[in-house]
């Protein structure tokens, strides 16, 4: 199964959120797709643990080593149909890209993003739910 990926469930398990053992039996044997954003969502979502002293630098490297020894794979999204979708819907552009990656491969989005999933699931993109 193909799976869309979200920077939220990438971060709960390098972290080691409560979630984290359900996030990875959820996605165990998928075949996890991303847009390009998203790595770069990682790199944003680590500094701002530095910024705000929930986290050190030693602990990001190994989460940064633990994160590239995750099978991911990065796809381009075209701009134009992201901003289309950001539009449509009022959200964010890092939101479209997820949804136009979702549509763009034909296969479900998981993520921990509650906003996120209402737009995505209003623009008719499946979702992977997370049982709680």
């Amino acid at each position: 199964m193909k799976l869309i990926i979200d920077t939220s469930v990438i971060i709960a398990v390098l972290v080691n959120e409560p979630i984290k053992r359900k996030l990875i039996e959820l996605t165990k044997g998928a075949e996890l797709i991303a847009p390009l954003s998203v790595h770069w969502e990682i790199g944003n979502a680590f500094s701002a643990m530095l910024k705000r002293k929930k986290t050190d630098i030693a602990k990001v490297i190994k989460a940064i080593q633990i994160y590239d020894s995750i099978s991911i794979t990065m796809v381009d999204i075209e701009l134009e149909e992201a901003l289309l979708i950001a539009d449509k819907l009022n959200i964010y552009a890092y939101d479209a890209y997820l949804i136009a990656c979702a549509l763009k491969n034909h296969c479900p989005l998981v993520s921990l993003d509650n906003g996120l999933v209402t737009a995505a699931k209003n623009f008719g993109v499946k979702i992977l739910e997370i049982e709680s």
